[in-house]
């Protein structure tokens, strides 16, 4: 008995490791790379990020944002847990990655010299340059020059106090330089601006431009600086998960991923809806009880409508796309006309409403040969964001193929995906020729996923 007990203590210690190293797929070794001994020990990503429209934020119960949601790709890929941790500034989140209290810091950080010193980047995003943050109007500055005896308000110690003490410098000086509050970040910055709390400010181009989507009086015409490189922050010894990191950015399901979600953050982040648009406690949208009286049209459940509306317009009413579709069902000009809508009535959210469910009701016509209902209702999902012509063509790719084309997961959906490969587009049954068919795939699921969390399913 005594020596089973000594056996068993002598052996503990090896089946805890190998146990966490089973749970991730992965088994701890002396040549484990000491940059990932930690993260498979612990069975976590431990992240540092900042709030705002493109990082991290809480819309109507769900976390969201761009790095976030790249941060839990990346972790699933390794298998991780993850955990973020909220910095108040870009200088904490850096020292939390020097006292290894976080793995990595997914955030935009842009590339100086101090920090490539201690630090490697990875995951680069898009290179951008600083802008002069202003009000539209006739006193609105075109040239740095002017700039001298104004007041720019920005963070402490940031590259853009950093750009602007330098700008005053080439100037001859004269330019007041107001350090910012440390509560206070870039985007806290350019509200204030737009609020006309403060005369000016720098930003990134980019940054600036997604704002502007929402304040429609910012200008951020005026360049002080040239383009800079930038992107997630990782300690330099940690090769190994700057090695992974890179694996993952290549595999096809990231590319896609990304391709899915820029648009949604980098365009018009779901952050400012909720400023815009209140939803009352306890309810899904402010036009619930509009979505309840146009699905019964249709024998729909009133939150798949709301899902639909979701997506396409954030329940924004005086939502206006890049190419030119409208309110809240956002149905394109002449699908919007062709349902009864006009430049006076196309935000009144009824009309629009009800117009989307009329679309609705005609597509589910064309899709009747699809008898199952709930398979037809991915088909009308999917008519409704890209045209039910680039559906047809899927579904008799389908047929050619063997594929069943009144199913629509792996099959009528791989045709759709399919069509923009020569193969396929130029095949004599497709008639309306090349289609890019990811974000249509992915915004029936995300629907459905909506759906069903709506419904309390998730």
């Amino acid at each position: 008995m005594q020596k089973f007990q000594l056996y068993i203590l002598f052996i503990l210690p090896f089946l805890l490791l190998t146990s966490c190293g089973y749970k991730n797929k992965r088994t701890l070794t002396s040549t484990t790379p000491v940059d990932l001994k930690q993260m498979i020990v612990s069975d976590t990503l431990r992240v540092a990020t900042m709030y705002g429209a493109t990082s991290y934020f809480l819309y109507r119960d769900e976390w969201m944002g761009y790095d976030y949601e790249m941060a839990q790709q990346l972790a699933s890929n390794l298998k991780l847990n993850l955990k973020v941790t909220v910095a108040n500034s870009e200088s904490e989140m850096v020292q939390l990655l020097k006292e290894r209290k976080v793995d990595l810091v997914a955030y935009h950080l842009t590339e100086t010299k101090a920090l490539k010193k201690n630090f490697s980047f990875v995951f680069p995003q898009n290179q951008s340059y600083q802008v002069l943050v202003q009000n539209m109007g006739a006193k609105a500055l075109i040239d740095v020059t002017e700039l001298v005896g104004k007041s720019v308000v920005v963070e402490a110690n940031s590259v853009f106090h950093e750009r602007l003490e330098t700008l005053n410098e080439e100037v001859g000086g004269g330019i007041d330089i107001v350090v910012a509050d440390d509560s206070l970040t870039t985007e806290d910055l350019i509200e204030k601006v737009a609020e006309k709390k403060i005369p000016y400010t720098l930003a990134y181009r980019n940054t600036g431009l997604l704002y502007k989507t929402f304040y429609k009086r910012l200008d951020c015409r005026m360049d002080v600086g040239f383009r800079q490189s930038n992107g997630w922050l990782i300690r330099a010894e940690s090769v190994q998960l700057q090695k992974s990191i890179q694996e993952w950015e290549k595999t096809s399901d990231t590319e896609q991923f990304i391709a899915a979600i820029s648009s949604k953050y980098w365009e018009k982040s779901p952050y400012f809806t909720q400023r815009k648009v209140k939803i009352p406690t306890g309810a899904i949208s402010p036009y619930d009880h509009l979505f309840k009286k146009y699905a019964k049209l249709i024998n729909w459940d009133w939150k798949l409508l709301a899902a639909v509306s979701f997506h396409e317009s954030r329940f924004d009413s005086s939502q206006v796309s890049w190419a030119g579709a409208v309110g809240l069902m956002q149905l394109m000009p002449n699908t919007a006309f062709s349902f009864g809508l006009t430049k006076q009535n196309a935000f009144n959210p009824e009309m629009n409403i009800e117009a989307g469910v009329q679309y609705i009701k005609s597509l589910n016509l064309l899709f009747r040969k699809v008898t199952d209902k709930e398979e037809r209702i991915k088909f009308i999902l999917a008519g409704y964001n890209c045209g039910p012509s680039h559906i047809m063509d899927a579904m008799a790719l389908s047929s050619k193929y063997g594929k069943n084309p009144q199913i629509w997961y792996n099959n009528v959906e791989y045709y759709l995906l399919k069509k923009s490969e020569p193969e396929f587009y130029k095949d004599p049954v497709v008639k309306y020729g090349i289609f890019r068919g990811k974000l249509t795939v992915r915004y029936v699921q995300n629907i459905l996923d909506t759906y069903d969390k709506y419904s309390g399913r998730k």
